[in-house]
């Protein structure tokens, strides 16, 4: 079964060799986007960063950039007053700069301004602004940087995929690249939690990295039924689900959570429990969850970051998908995530049909694999993996 080869996004960090953090620097942003997080949907160890640093003595300068290696590459500069004064690393890197403008929206440069040398540069790409977190914890500043760029690969990737799904369309690239991902803050109006915390997350959204967010019924337009345009809007935004006490004791909450995952879009639990939950609802496991004291709120930056890897994430698998489908059988069904006995509810109109359900790896296990085997004997699951070899066999154990 042909797919592609080459990795969806190749990410390359620059620095210059006399910026002591810069090596410490990459090695974060290394650690995290070859966590294995994304080793699911990447492939192989995560994704591909690379290192460009030291110059070549054979060839007098930094190794080049091949654009062409993977199907997206993003290039993070790290510039500090020692990269500015270097004629041959600003020679190398507005030549880069220039290659990237000439191959469209797929490959892009993402400067991180260390210091004010940045504005001395005469790049033209804005700039990760690291100079504007002094008053930030280096584990912070890092935490914050790995974030902003997850989101930007993130824009990257979307308009590399309505590329690929809609290849004739005359529409502009740059008005896909800048549409901004939409998030969908669920919680209950009726716990004393719910809405500060949402309140809390929505600030630092559109105090950090300027994501839209749609919340509460007051963006909802005069005259519209505000349960359709709820459940639409989950459909099509990326969901923070703040689990307060009194979370899934409210209909319209539970009802958020069933239509995002029968939709697959991504999705992040906060888990902001105080007292406790007398029936945590089923269908609200199987994603991330990352725990936000509702008194302290300090790991709101803990939930976004989780939420943009899943953001991420969703990008990179679809983008596999899409050019994986060109080859589906009529019976596959792909899904962002591992397989759960909801998964089934997509599948109404296919009920008496062989079906096969296709996910990241690695493989569920076997006790998992069980339940649908009880349930819905019909329906096959394999991994990307296992389906683009063509295994057919079976599990045991």
């Amino acid at each position: 079964m042909p797919h592609s080869t080459r990795p969806f996004l190749a990410v390359y960090v620059v620095w210059h060799p006399a910026f002591a953090a810069g090596r410490s620097i990459a090695k974060s942003l290394y650690e995290h986007f070859r966590r294995e997080l994304y080793e699911n949907v990447a492939g192989g160890t995560g994704l591909s960063v690379l290192y460009r640093s030291e110059i070549d003595p054979h060839i007098g300068n930094l190794r080049d950039i091949d654009l062409d290696e993977s199907e997206t590459t993003a290039i993070v500069p790290l510039i500090d007053a020692r990269f500015a004064q270097d004629a041959a690393y600003m020679a190398w890197i507005r030549d880069l700069a220039f290659r990237t403008d000439l191959a469209g929206l797929r490959s892009r440069i993402f400067p991180v301004a260390i210091d004010g040398a940045f504005g001395r540069t005469g790049l033209m790409q804005q700039a990760v602004r690291w100079d504007g977190w002094r008053r930030m914890r280096q584990a912070d500043r890092r935490r914050r940087l790995v974030s902003d760029l997850t989101y930007q690969f993130g824009r990257m990737l979307r308009a590399y995929l309505e590329r690929l799904r809609r290849p004739d369309e005359p529409e502009d690239e740059l008005d896909r690249y800048l549409r901004k991902v939409q998030i969908f803050l669920s919680h209950s109006k009726h716990d004393p939690d719910g809405a500060r915390i949402a309140r809390a997350v929505r600030d630092a959204l559109y105090n950090g990295d300027g994501l839209s967010t749609f919340f509460d019924v007051h963006d909802i337009p005069t005259g519209v039924r505000f349960d359709d345009v709820i459940l639409r809007q989950v459909r099509v935004s990326a969901v923070v689900a703040i689990h307060t006490d009194g979370y899934s004791s409210r209909e319209w909450c539970r009802r958020e959570i069933i239509e995002a995952k029968r939709w697959n879009v991504p999705l992040v639990v906060a888990n902001c429990i105080s007292e406790g939950d007398e029936r945590g609802f089923p269908y609200m496991g199987n994603v991330p969850i990352v725990r936000l004291d509702p008194h302290a709120l300090d790991r709101i930056d803990h939930v976004v970051g989780r939420l943009l890897d899943e953001v991420l994430k969703d990008f990179l698998w679809r983008c596999r998908i899409e050019l994986a489908r060109t080859d589906a059988e009529d019976s596959a069904v792909f899904l962002p995530r591992p397989p759960e006995l909801i998964s089934l509810a997509g599948l109404e109109d296919r009920a008496d049909a062989d079906v096969t359900l296709i996910y990241p790896d690695p493989p569920i296990g076997a006790e998992e694999r069980r339940l649908f085997e009880v349930i819905a004997p019909r329906v096959r699951l394999r991994t990307l993996t296992e389906w683009l070899a063509g295994w057919d066999g079976e599990v045991t154990g």
